[in-house]
């Protein structure tokens, strides 16, 4: 099992959109993402209908901080693993998560 300790990522999508080729490509990236981080991944699904698939970053008790959002636009796996890649970068240089920064260097091996 994954620790918690350096936090996890939310897939947030309607319930409406759970079979969508988008959620599943979304889906699929933030989980590379994750192992490559040792991160766990959840999704959270809402009965309010809409299009968007977000992927946010939360560690511990903190707000959880918006990552990627599809808004029926990039599916390509690679493309979206290649935005949140460059999204738990930049994150890894905020004092406030100082947990990433000790991932920075797994985050750069696969650019």
């Amino acid at each position: 099992m994954l620790s918690d300790s350096n936090g996890k990522l939310l897939i947030y999508v309607s319930s409406f959109a759970s079979r969508e080729k988008r959620l599943k490509s979304v889906s699929l990236a933030a989980e590379k993402v994750a192992k490559l981080l040792k991160l766990k991944v959840d999704v959270v699904t809402f009965r309010k209908k809409f299009k968007s698939i977000y992927v946010y970053y939360k560690s511990g008790e903190d707000d959880p901080v918006p990552l990627y959002c599809d808004n029926e636009g990039r599916s390509n796996i690679d493309d979206v693993f290649e935005a949140l890649r460059k999204m738990m970068f930049v994150l890894s240089f905020h004092p406030k998560y100082t947990a990433l920064k000790s991932l920075r260097r797994e985050v750069m091996l696969f650019s």
